[in-house]
């Protein structure tokens, strides 16, 4: 291959070239494009480092081809071609070039065989994406989008930083496999847990996400936080810390997805959910418990966004995503619904569905190391999912109360990127050989056992009879206007009130001191008038004698001084 030639550069190029193509379908056609030309540059090459070159004694990397980073970068460019076609009907610029970029950097760190690779285009992700949440052009999605900057930037700087140190401990910056125990390793897995949505780093995501275009968000849905999943695959594989990591992130947004009213902040809270699946597939490390990890990436990214797509299909249509405006749009975008509730069920792990045959690796390999609270807390949100995205979503939007709304259906790129995406979760759920063949380990697994999927029938069947009869009884948590605060609660009122507090105080310090200096001015130009004024003493007309007598004084004083 031509010498530098990486899929990031063709999206960078491409995206230097969108302002030049026409708007329309011509331009919608070249943006669906770009990624397939981003393919031929790396599919089909044997595993290997291409475009490695020297810099400073420092070995870069540009492109490591294997197995891994070609199923992570093939993902990526369905998906790039997925989201092209949804924005069909888009004729914003700024759009259409943060996507390419976006995508580039994505691709770019993807296949980046050092971290100085790595770190370029993990920042460029950050700058690029931002694009996407402020082409709203609202003042919301202005402070988000620097809430969702200072985040991600952050997570840049201290990736660099993590690098630095790696370097001066070991000398190399290759991207492999490492080991907790030095400051260096634990401040790269810091920064990369900040893109991952850790507990208690995740709140950029559920901030930013609902508040990016209709289309931005489904973009948004797909990139930053799956690199973060191929790093931690790429990085740290086998950390057993992922693992109660991994566990507290797929458990703690259930709460808080049942009683969101934004459709799309509850689909952020779903992804946080998923991504924690995938990374207790990384911590445990095993070569099934990565296939499970790197399967559930990518069946997400298509269920994940074909959810987004759906909901931002609901949202261009009404100008609305709150659960309590929607209800009875299956009357008037029933297609809208269908690809909605194949994304349910695929999220729900039904079977024949992309869900079921990613997730069932991760519980299988957790399982087979005898890891059974493990498998009880990663059954426990399975439910969790079925219960606030597979039921909850699909009913609140499109059954339920109805809202009175009568919209058109979505526009056709968005129905035949949302088609798409449908087939491809079915498509992977009916022939999982084929998506299997694609896994970076070579590890016989069969998702149709009888057991596995009669287990998973019931699981499904038990959770919409509890959802039904919930319904039925109103036991179900009503969506309700308002915001619901998760650990954003520590900066949005905690901080806030503590530092509105130590203001009101510093205020209150402030207005005190001029008062008392202001007071002791006051006094002291009291005693100047009183000594100098027309009346004071010193105003008076006095006697020779005196003042000599003061001279002498004044006199006498000094000598004094002097030779003591």
């Amino acid at each position: 291959m031509p010498e530098y030639l990486t899929p990031a550069l063709a999206y960078v190029a491409a995206a230097l070239l969108v302002p030049f193509v026409p708007k329309g379908a011509l331009r919608g056609l070249y943006l669906a494009i770009v990624p397939l030309a981003g393919i031929l540059i790396f599919w089909g090459l044997t595993p290997g480092t291409y475009n490695a070159f020297n810099v400073m004694g420092m070995q870069i990397g540009l492109m490591r081809v294997d197995a891994l980073s070609q199923l992570f970068g093939l993902a990526f460019s369905v998906a790039a071609i997925l989201a092209a076609l949804y924005a069909w009907h888009l004729r914003d610029t700024i759009q259409q070039i943060a996507t390419l970029l976006y995508a580039g950097s994505a691709m770019g760190a993807v296949f980046a065989a050092d971290l100085i690779t790595l770190f370029v285009f993990w920042e460029g992700t950050a700058i690029a994406s931002v694009f996407l949440i402020w082409a709203r052009r609202t003042e919301g999605s202005f402070a988000a989008g620097m809430r969702y900057l200072i985040v991600q930037i952050g997570s840049g700087v201290i990736l660099i930083a993590g690098i630095v140190l790696l370097y001066r401990e070991t000398g190399s910056i290759a991207f492999t496999a490492m080991e907790l125990g030095s400051p260096a390793t634990w401040t790269i897995l810091a920064a990369i847990g900040i893109k991952c949505a850790f507990p208690f780093l995740h709140n950029w995501m559920h901030d930013a996400y609902p508040s990016a275009t209709v289309t931005g968000t489904v973009v948004l849905s797909i990139f930053t936080t799956k690199l973060a999943i191929y790093a931690l695959l790429r990085g740290f594989p086998g950390t057993e810390l992922l693992i109660y990591i991994g566990i507290a992130m797929a458990l703690f947004p259930i709460v808080f997805a049942l009683l969101e009213n934004d459709l799309r902040r509850v689909l952020t809270y779903s992804l946080n959910s998923q991504l924690g699946f995938m990374v207790v597939g990384a911590g445990i490390g095993t070569p099934l418990a990565i296939n499970g990890a790197a399967a559930h990436a990518v069946a997400s990214i298509f269920y994940q966004g074909l959810l987004f797509m759906s909901v931002g299909a609901i949202l261009f249509r009404t100008g609305t995503a709150r659960a309590t405006a929607l209800g009875g749009l299956y009357r008037t975008m029933p297609l809208t619904m269908i690809f909605c509730l194949v994304g349910a069920a695929s999220i729900s792990a039904l079977p024949l569905t992309s869900g079921f045959v990613s997730k069932s690796m991760i519980l299988s390999a957790g399982g087979y190391e005898k890891m059974f609270p493990v498998w009880i807390a990663l059954l426990a949100a399975s439910i969790g999912a079925i219960l606030h995205t597979g039921l909850r979503l699909p009913y609140l939007a499109f059954f339920g109360s109805d809202g009175g709304l009568r919209p058109k259906e979505a526009p056709g790129g968005m129905l035949a990127a949302m088609g798409l995406t449908a087939a491809l979760c079915i498509a992977i759920g009916v022939m999982p050989a084929a998506f299997y063949a694609l896994l970076p380990n070579d590890v016989p697994y069969e998702p149709y056992t009888f057991s596995h999927t009669i287990v998973q029938l019931q699981l499904v069947a038990f959770v919409a009879l509890a959802f039904a009869l919930a319904v039925k009884r109103g036991l179900l948590p009503k969506a309700e206007r308002g915001i619901v605060l998760d650990t954003d609660w520590i900066y949005r009122r905690l901080l806030s009130a503590i530092l509105g507090s130590i203001g009101r105080l510093i205020a209150g310090l402030w207005k005190g001191a001029g008062r008392m200096i202001a007071s002791s001015l006051n006094w002291g130009a009291g005693i100047v008038y009183h000594l100098h004024g027309p009346r004071g003493p010193f105003a008076r007309t006095w006697p020779t004698g005196a003042m000599v007598m003061v001279v002498a004084f004044l006199l006498g004083m000094t000598l004094v001084v002097t030779y003591i």
